[in-house]
C-alpha cells in the first residue's frame, strides 16, 4: 500500500472511528476543530513513525543475521546501511540521537571483532 493511500486510510478511519489496519481507532474525544485536525495530524505521524521504526529495526535484524553468519564483507555491508536508516530515524525523532550512536558503536565494535 502506498503512503498516500495509507494516509488516506488512517485519516478516514480517525473521522470515523473505525478500525485502521491491525490496530483499532477510537473515536476522537476532540470538540473543536483544530483539535480534531491535530488528532488527524497525530494519527498520520505515528504512522509514519511507526514505518520508520520498523525500517530501521528491518536493518537491525540484517545486521545481526550477517553478524551471526560470520562472514565480515557482508557484516560490513549490511552495517552500512543500518548505519545510515538509525541515524535518519535519529535525525527525524523517532529515536534519540544517544541511541542511534550506542546502536551504531556496538554494531561497529562486534562488525570489527569478526575474524
Amino acid at each position: 500500500m502506498c503512503a498516500a493511500a495509507f494516509f488516506h486510510e488512517i485519516s478516514a478511519a480517525v473521522h470515523l472511528g473505525i478500525a485502521a489496519g491491525r490496530h483499532k481507532v477510537r473515536r476522537s474525544m476532540a470538540n473543536t476543530s483544530s483539535a480534531k485536525k491535530a488528532v488527524r495530524k497525530i494519527a498520520k505521524r505515528t504512522a509514519v513513525n511507526k514505518d520508520r521504526r520498523s525500517r530501521m529495526r528491518t536493518f537491525c535484524r540484517q545486521v545481526e543475521e550477517a553478524i551471526a553468519g560470520g562472514d565480515k564483507a557482508v557484516a560490513e555491508t549490511a552495517l552500512r546501511a543500518a548505519q545510515t536508516e538509525i541515524m535518519r530515524a535519529a535525525q527525524k525523532g523517532v529515536i534519540h540521537k544517544n541511541t542511534a550512536s550506542r546502536k551504531v558503536s556496538r554494531f561497529n565494535q562486534r562488525v570489527k571483532a569478526l575474524a
